[in-house]
């Protein structure tokens, strides 16, 4: 593929040999010329670049031009109507949560103002992989190479690292830019793209959202500006939470490695005339060897965070519009949209192989309204001040000795004890005496 497009006939990406756009519709990478044209001005600068870091300037100017495709502005009687309903929606929140507000003033974006707040945020979570994609590539050139190119290649390496990296960039300015078209507000994703305290509606979107739906705009837009408030609340409120969701996310994209077996036996019969399947192995992640434990640690933290969030914006945002007519409707629209697989799953799917699980987030759903139930919103909401008091995977399956120690702490008496305290007791009696549970006497110090 890059032997076609860098290497087109009579200078040109389009002349004899060179890769035609077609081909590159049919392997899921949809350009048009002009953007066809950007990015090789970008593989061009990426050739004649002097630094080894990747440049991610092809994905702001990608993630743009397909976001501003039939993007329409922000209108008066839009802007108005939306400061309204956010406006109501966080007088409503600040009975439904003991978190306090955010003292920001929520935004009402464009397509592409959503693009500009958040691709840092998206380069980096795929740093990661774009590194991972252009070691790969330098690793099979230097494999393949006979002895007397070795020299050649390795002065080559940081030349095709970026060349890597940018084919990369590439594609997250196409996924970010599509996503664009897709999201209503900043937290829709699930993870923190937005700053922390900032909440944001995507009016285009939420138009869009609504056809079909028959719920009067009004009753949608307090709903979705509920949500949004109290996403923007838990970030400002747990101040810990952004970077703990970041570092899942890189901690799990980071044990990325290209199969670069797989890649060559697939280089070995590619037909361009026929690219499905390389569109297939790149979708399907036939490219990327099995999870590692690691991976799979990090992957079951990160959907258990993210169920938690989503879990309790859920319950909260349902509490603070119990008086829309039509929350039901909407609730069951909101998680018919998320089970077909919403932005989160799409973008993350797309750029570091994460795959999460709604059926997680149902059951966080569950656990926080049991908890609101027994012991109040404000020990429910408390639970977010610290990292170590948030519940865990065990309390989302069962709920039942989270709210035992919470009703305890609340009267006032011991928590009841669990095999941590025991495990913890044991410990600490054998420190004090100087033994422990195996045969053999004393401790060696």
């Amino acid at each position: 593929m890059l032997r076609r497009m860098l290497g087109g006939g009579e200078g040109s990406p389009f002349g004899a040999g060179g890769l035609d756009p077609e081909q590159l519709k049919n392997m899921g990478i949809d350009m048009d010329p002009a953007m066809m044209q950007q990015m090789m001005m970008a593989f061009q600068s990426a050739m004649s670049g002097q630094g080894d870091g990747i440049s991610w300037d092809s994905a702001r100017v990608g993630a743009l031009h397909v976001a501003n495709q039939e993007s329409r502005g922000v209108t008066s009687g839009q802007r108005t109507d939306l400061d309204q309903a956010f406006h109501l929606a966080d007088l409503w929140l600040s009975e439904a949560t003991s978190i306090a507000p955010t003292g920001e003033a929520p935004l009402v974006l464009t397509r592409g103002d959503w693009v500009e707040r958040t691709l840092p945020v998206w380069q980096e979570m795929a740093e990661p992989v774009a590194e991972s994609i252009a070691d790969a590539l330098t690793e099979a050139l230097r494999t393949q190479a006979p002895e007397e190119m070795q020299q050649m290649v390795q002065s080559a390496s940081r030349m095709l690292r970026q060349v890597g990296g940018t084919l990369f960039a590439t594609q997250l300015g196409q996924v970010v830019g599509r996503l664009s078209k897709e999201v209503v507000s900043g937290g829709d994703v699930g993870i923190p793209v937005m700053p922390a305290g900032v909440a944001a509606i995507l009016p285009q979107n939420f138009a869009d959202l609504g056809h079909g739906l028959e719920i009067p705009d009004d009753q949608l837009a307090l709903y979705f500006a509920a949500r949004e408030l109290a996403h923007a609340r838990l970030f400002k409120h747990a101040k810990w939470l952004r970077l703990h969701v970041m570092s899942q996310v890189t901690d799990y994209a980071r044990g990325i490695h290209v199969d670069t077996e797989a890649l060559e036996e697939l280089a070995g019969r590619f037909d361009p005339s026929n690219p499905e399947e390389l569109q297939e192995a790149l979708q399907s992640g036939a490219l990327l060897p099995q999870q590692t434990e690691a991976q799979q640690a990090a992957l079951a933290r990160l959907e258990n965070m993210l169920a938690l969030i989503e879990g309790w914006v859920d319950v909260v945002a349902a509490e603070a519009t119990g008086r829309v007519p039509s929350l039901d409707r909407i609730a069951e629209a909101t998680r018919r949209r998320r089970a077909v697989g919403g932005p989160a799953q799409d973008a993350l799917g797309a750029l570091v192989g994460l795959q999460l699980r709604p059926r997680r987030l149902r059951e966080a759903a569950a656990m926080w309204r049991a908890v609101g139930d027994a012991v109040g919103q404000g020990d429910r909401d408390a639970l977010w001040d610290y990292p170590d008091l948030v519940p865990t995977a065990e309390d989302i399956d069962d709920p039942s000795a989270l709210i035992a120690r919470l009703e305890a702490a609340a009267r006032g008496d011991a928590a009841p004890r669990d095999e941590m305290d025991d495990a913890l007791a044991r410990l600490l009696a054998e420190e004090s005496d100087g033994t422990d549970d195996e045969p053999g006497g004393p401790r060696p110090v």
